[in-house]
């Protein structure tokens, strides 16, 4: 048959996959052309639908595609033009009347319409074209492409119209406003090639180069090109009663997620010469100017041949390249593929695969072979076999599976006008898709289909097999890719497998990274590491509690570090360093902001020692002397300290998240640490103190820890407990060059000291220092004198003053007076006390206590009923009614004290038993959620506790799994409340009232 004077095969026309659509659809575009108002138009489309060959032909595309059929029914003249005059003629007279509409000054509204009018008629003419086999791809895709770069030049030359009239710039040709303008669209991707598809978006990076506008106010005109640049969206994206031109996609320039929309040709100059990736420059291959000023788009695309194509590839380039196509997953050999819902362009063997195998052997080696330089796919395979670079029957399997996938798109397409790739998932959609095809059944579409999507897996294997493999690809589920605009879906899948609830979050971040959004990624070194890695790093991520938590944990550390390439460089070095960094980062909030501020640290990690236990209080106290001897200033020894506390910290946090120390070594150590460092600080402050206000002749002050740090039970997030306790000697001044009296002397100088340990400095603080137990409390003096303290613990102490009293010790003090201080307290704790009033003030102030931070919630292990507070309760009345009998019984530490109860006959074994097993649980718990995840563990989030967190607690309580661990919990917690009840409560319930008595 010929049609529009051609040769036309019907046997290669598509049937129609419904009927029914098909009568109905022909019956509909009559009835248009009928109303059309052009009398001769129903009889031209009546003998059109006589015609038996014509027939079968609109038969197919209205049996098939609802999109076609909508644009016939609206434009029924234009189908005619059409068939009786054929594509090419349509064709050029739609590009004769988009260059009048771009030379015109007309109404935004009316150029809207006319620019969707004129894509329908596009539409139908490539549409028929293609069905009818007498175009092939090269013409279809170009037709396409030149079509959609008028359309942008149309609303290009608008949109300046309408800025100039506003006086944002002057146009040096207002009849030709793109010409001179200095605005620029540089299209990307298939359109760039020239290679659009059916119903494609089009890639476009929106430039302006200042030298080039006429303009009085230079600094405007980023503003400006970005309203130029929304008025030229707006013109080709937005639907209206009309359609739409063409969907727009400016995501391709540099660093999308934080530039506008419109950037300065300098900027982008700037962006490619220092960070540009090598994705980039893949993607750059196509560039081509396609509308705006014509001449500096070219010569911005020629500025770029150096970025693009370079001489010479060092290692590392060609190993970026390699590691981005590995991160696609590629299996050789007979893999399945299925047909059902598979997606044509990024599944396997699709045409992603084809033009990644011409474009990176085109980046690699088209520096030194220019005619390797080609825009087109086709054109690239074919020059790539002709220089040897790829065999010509790849070359040839290659092309002849593009061509089939292209016109498989763009039937896929043409349905209803959708941008898809993705293959209909169920037999009646296959069905109908093998008859738009022109096939008998999905059998047969599908046996063609198989067949080339094999061969180009097969090649695309065979790409770089040789090259080393990619750390960590080795078992990931699925691609992980992260180059280009549009986001990965096998990569959303990949990551979903993995155990990321939120990819798109995921995806997004990552692109950031390489678009050097940190200084640690600013530089491609830096980059091209990271992407080596990347695939191991997210399967570590993936591996933490929270795979999600954890991955914006190391997002953030990565946005805190100065630099990447010598960090990123250690750990390509030391692969297990990234294991590590997940686990910080996925369970150890504290030890992460840590790691963030002092990245360095992990240097620490790889020396020998890390992971020995930690040294006793004599080696830290050294260790401390040695590192403040390097300060050259006062600001720089509360640096020094904090630097070292944290690192020490840093050490004790690794050692516990990986199990190698015991939770109560881990309170041991932490607390020694802390010890040896205000042990160390103080001298520094009380000797740049004296300089000006001289000392007293007595014994100096003592530094008393009281709560967690006096009984060496710190967590990694407990705050200090300190008492001042001074001896003036008996002098009623100080000897310095401004004397002071005792009181003001020593209180100034123990505010010194707190604030050198709480002060923000750039290392942030020491420790948070609590002052509520000294004497009277925070109506008391914040230092007091040995005598006062004596009288006042003597005298005036309430009960649970002196419960606080039983894990007091010095831990800074001149011998004398911390011998003196030591005494007292001994002397206090010893004391006869009235057993019913004891048991009554312990009582009460539970009560107290529990009225306000009662819970039931059973991860608060401090203040559950049953929980640490009592056990520290019990623990401490204990001492206090037995102390004068029993003073052998007495210790700072909680479990110490329960276990010298216990020798000494104070404590029944079986009860001492039940409350040291508690205690350890419940230290061993509070320890490790102080460094793993605090936001799961409130109440009503239980079940979100993450698997890997909950096999964590579970072994900590050596129980099985984690329900154990929370009957766990729940029973021991039942019995120490019980304890409580039976040795306090009940018995303090059944005393008589107390006389009035407002003595302590």
């Amino acid at each position: 048959m010929d049609l529009f004077g051609h040769p036309v095969d019907l046997a290669g026309l598509p049937r129609p996959a419904e009927r029914e659509a098909a009568r109905i659809g022909i019956e509909r575009w009559l009835e248009a052309a009928r109303e059309d108002g052009d009398a001769g138009l129903a009889d031209r489309a009546a003998a059109t639908i006589a015609n038996p060959r014509l027939r079968k032909l609109l038969e197919g595309v209205f049996g098939n595609s609802p999109y076609l059929t909508f644009c016939a029914e609206r434009d029924p003249g234009s189908l005619l033009r059409v068939l009786g005059e054929g594509p090419d003629k349509v064709v050029g007279e739609v590009s004769g009347e988009l260059d009048g509409l771009r030379r015109r000054a007309i109404e935004e509204a009316e150029l809207s319409a006319a620019l969707r009018r004129a894509k329908r008629r596009i539409a139908l003419a490539v549409a028929f074209a293609d069905i009818a086999g007498l175009w092939g791809l090269k013409r279809v895709t170009e037709a396409l492409s030149d079509f959609a770069a008028q359309a942008a030049s149309c609303a290009a030359a608008h949109a300046l119209r309408v800025q100039a009239a506003r006086g944002a710039f002057t146009l040096r040709h207002p009849d030709d406003p793109e010409r001179d303008s200095g605005y620029i669209l540089i299209g990307m991707g298939k359109l760039g090639a020239r290679e659009l598809n059916y119903s494609s978006d089009i890639d476009l990076i929106v430039l302006f180069d200042p030298e080039k506008v006429a303009t009085d106010d230079p600094d405007a005109l980023q503003g400006h090109f970005v309203r130029v640049t929304k008025t030229l969206v707006r013109l080709l994206d937005d639907r209206t009663e009309e359609g739409y031109v063409f969907r727009t996609d400016l995501r391709l320039r540099p660093d999308p997620g934080s530039t506008p929309i419109a950037i300065s040709v300098l900027a982008a100059e700037l962006y490619y010469e220092s960070v540009g990736q090598n994705w980039e420059r893949l993607a750059m291959i196509k560039a081509r100017p396609v509308a705006g000023d014509l001449e500096a788009g070219q010569a911005f695309v020629a500025g770029l041949k150096p970025f693009v194509w370079r001489r010479s590839l060092d290692f590392a380039t060609i190993q970026d390249v390699h590691a981005v196509k590995r991160q696609i997953n590629a299996h050789k050999g007979g893999a399945s593929i299925a047909v059902a819902g598979h997606n044509i362009k990024l599944g396997r063997g699709g045409i992603r695969e084809i033009e990644f195998f011409a474009q990176t052997q085109q980046l690699i080696f088209g520096g030194r072979e220019p005619r390797l330089r080609q825009t087109g796919t086709e054109k690239a395979l074919m020059a790539l076999a002709a220089e040897g670079r790829t065999s010509h029957e790849a070359a040839g399997e290659m092309i002849s599976a593009y061509h089939y996938l292209r016109r498989l798109e763009h039937r896929l397409q043409m349905i209803n006008d959708e941008q898809t790739q993705t293959l209909p998932e169920t037999d009646e959609g296959l069905d109908r898709l093998a008859a738009f095809m022109g096939y008998d059944d999905r059998r047969a579409l599908a046996q063609d289909l198989v067949g080339h999507l094999r061969k180009v897996e097969q090649r695309y294997a065979e790409l770089f097999e040789d090259s080393p493999a990619l750390s960590g690809m080795d078992d990931i589920p699925g691609n992980l890719v992260f180059t280009g605009s549009d986001p990965d879906p096998d990569t959303y899948r990949t990551l979903e497998t993995m155990g990321y609830r939120h990819p798109a979050v995921v995806d997004a971040t990552v692109r950031g990274w390489h678009h050097a959004r940190y200084r640690a990624t600013s530089t491609r070194k830096a980059c091209e590491i990271l992407t080596e890695f990347m695939p191991r790093l997210l399967k570590a991520l993936a591996a933490t509690p929270d795979a999600d938590a954890a991955f914006l944990k190391f997002d953030e550390f990565l946005s805190r570090l100065p630099a990447g390439v010598q960090l990123f460089s250690m750990i390509r070095v030391n692969p297990h360093l990234l294991d590590l960094l997940a686990e910080i980062m996925g369970a150890a909030p504290k030890l992460a902001e840590h790691l963030a501020h002092r990245p360095q640290v992990l240097e620490s990690v790889l020396a020998p020692g890390f992971f020995e236990p930690p040294p006793p209080v004599e080696t830290l106290l050294e260790e401390m002397d040695r590192v403040l001897s390097q300060a050259i200033s006062f600001e720089d020894l509360l640096d020094l300290a904090r630097r070292w506390v944290a690192d020490r910290k840093f050490q004790i946090g690794v050692q516990s998240l990986k199990g190698l120390i015991a939770p109560r070594a881990a309170a041991l150590a932490l607390s020694t640490v802390a010890e040896a460092a205000l042990a160390r600080l103080y001298p520094h402050v009380e000797g740049d103190f004296a300089k000006i206000h001289g000392r007293f002749p007595g014994r100096g002050m003592a530094i008393l820890a009281m709560g967690k740090l006096g009984g060496r039970e710190m967590t990694p997030a407990s705050d200090l407990d300190l008492i001042f306790v001074y001896d003036t000697g008996g002098a009623e001044a100080s000897d310095g060059l401004r004397p002071i009296a005792p009181s003001q002397y020593f209180a100034r100088l123990s505010q010194r000291f707190i604030n050198a340990i709480t002060a923000q400095t750039a290392e942030g603080a020491l420790y948070e220092v609590d002052m509520r137990l000294r004497p009277s409390g925070k109506a008391g003096p914040i230092a007091v004198s040995l005598e006062a303290f004596a009288k006042y613990q003597r005298e005036e102490a309430w009960t649970w003053e002196h419960m606080a009293l039983t894990r007091a010790r010095a831990i800074s003090a001149p011998p004398e007076l911390g011998d003196a201080v030591k005494a007292i307290i001994r002397e206090v704790l010893t004391r006869p006390r009235e057993a019913d009033r004891l048991l009554r003030d312990v009582a009460d102030m539970r009560r107290r206590m529990d009225a306000e931070h009662h819970t039931d919630f059973i991860w608060e292990v401090k203040h559950l009923r049953g929980g640490l507070v009592d056990i520290e309760f019990l623990t401490q009345y204990l001492q206090l009614r037995h102390g004068q009998v029993q003073p052998e019984a007495l210790s700072q530490n909680t479990h110490l004290a329960l276990e010298r109860l216990r020798d000494a006959g104070c404590l029944a074994p079986a009860l001492a038993g039940t409350l040291l097993e508690a205690l350890d649980l419940w230290q061993a718990l509070q320890g490790l959620l102080r460094l793993t995840i605090p936001g799961y563990f409130v109440q009503g989030r239980e079940k979100d506790v993450p698997e890997a967190l909950r096999g964590m607690l579970a072994r900590l309580g050596d129980c099985p799994d984690f329900g154990a661990l929370e009957n766990r919990i729940r029973q021991t917690s039942a019995k120490v409340h019980d304890i409580f009840k039976e040795m306090i409560e009940n018995p303090a319930a059944s005393l008589p009232p107390p006389k009035e008595d407002h003595s302590p």
